[in-house]
């Protein structure tokens, strides 16, 4: 049975992935101020620090959902964040979302951090989907999904409307029935 109450420190050889407090607000503050991570998640309307802080704080009593830090192990510091949410118990599926301040983006860490973080989805929770959505003007991200194991499913055309144009939103899945395990380490 899937259980989102326990919240997991996953470690990789790059990243930690642990439950994301109130403190990672400044860290993660600095990635949502990025324009590039804005339009690539396609983010409108700013959140208050106060709410922002508060979100955080509560990340850790969610029952519906996982909220994991990403820190560079090389550095120690907050990069960004991965997410499953939207959770389905009937059809063992979520959704899954990650967030990398621009510094820290091209360097592996977020194609590793996802693959921890569906690996514990899948193989530790018991999910049968998780799936996504990308817009097409972010095709740096669709690699690194793809590399992670998600599959193309379709193209939800015209889904965001940005700065005057239409981008479509790309769907795509991993199944369990496709995942293929990390390496262990040990």
């Amino acid at each position: 049975m899937t259980d989102f109450a326990y919240k997991p420190t996953l470690t990789g050889e790059l990243v930690v992935l642990r439950p994301v407090t109130e403190d990672d607000y400044p860290a993660m503050q600095v990635a949502m101020d990025d324009p590039d991570v804005v339009r690539f998640t396609g983010s409108r309307g700013e959140i208050g620090e106060e709410a922002a802080r508060k979100w955080y704080r509560t990340r850790g009593e969610q029952t519906d959902r996982l909220d994991l830090a990403i820190v560079d192990k090389a550095g120690g510091e907050v990069v960004g964040e991965a997410v499953l949410n939207e959770w389905s118990p009937e059809d063992e599926s979520c959704n899954f979302r990650i967030l990398i301040g621009p510094a820290d983006q091209g360097r592996g860490l977020g194609t590793e951090a996802t693959r921890l973080i569906v690996g514990y989805g899948i193989e530790q929770l018991g999910l049968h989907r998780i799936d996504l959505g990308v817009y097409a003007f972010n095709p740096r991200a669709q690699r690194a999904y793809e590399k992670a194991g998600f599959v193309t499913e379709g193209v939800k055309r015209d889904a965001l409307k940005w700065d005057g144009e239409w981008v479509d939103e790309i769907v795509m899945a991993v199944l369990a029935t496709d995942w293929k395990p990390l390496p262990s380490t040990t």
